[in-house]
């Protein structure tokens, strides 16, 4: 089967926006959109594979990071179109350009999966930091939201790493 696709060239708005992302500004908020979708993708794989100990209380908590991920990207890429920027995340964008490890293939116990998806939130709420002064002095309201998912996304790594803590 041939799918054909037609390009046909977007022209500006007629009243262009208020505020237009510069080239930094693109690039930060494209890194944050590409991190935190990896996360959402990465978090279901774990989260159908995961097995052993406390099975139930990690599956539902992925889900959690999974939804906190998501809302992220989404807000992310809807912030991107108002400031009159196109986000990118088509797999094979977020696949060659995230930070994010990639996750185990086949079952993986427990504490190995808590072990993992601390680093992917971790990587992620790396990304946010290292962009956020940049972000902050181009627009505010954009650092704002870095700000909300690195608080979310770094409460759930500490709720999951506690997990694998010891006596």
């Amino acid at each position: 089967m041939v799918v054909s696709m037609s390009s046909k060239t977007v022209k500006n708005p007629p009243v262009a926006p208020a505020f237009t992302a510069n080239a930094e500004l693109r690039a930060d908020l494209q890194r944050a959109l590409v991190d935190i979708t990896a996360l959402s993708l990465v978090g279901k794989q774990i989260h159908w594979n995961v097995v052993g100990p406390n099975f139930r209380d990690l599956h539902l908590n992925l889900d959690e990071v999974v939804d906190i991920a998501r809302e992220g990207s989404d807000e992310l890429a809807e912030r991107m179109r108002a400031i009159n920027v196109y986000p990118d995340a088509r797999p094979s964008t977020v696949a060659a350009q995230t930070s994010v490890p990639q996750a185990p293939e086949g079952g993986v116990i427990t504490s190995d999966a808590v072990d993992y998806i601390v680093s992917a939130i971790n990587a992620v709420t790396t990304t946010l930091r290292d962009i956020h002064d940049s972000v902050d002095e181009a627009d505010p309201s954009s650092s704002g939201i870095l700000e909300d998912y690195t608080q979310r996304l770094e409460q759930q790594s500490w709720f999951l790493s506690a997990q694998n803590y010891s006596a």
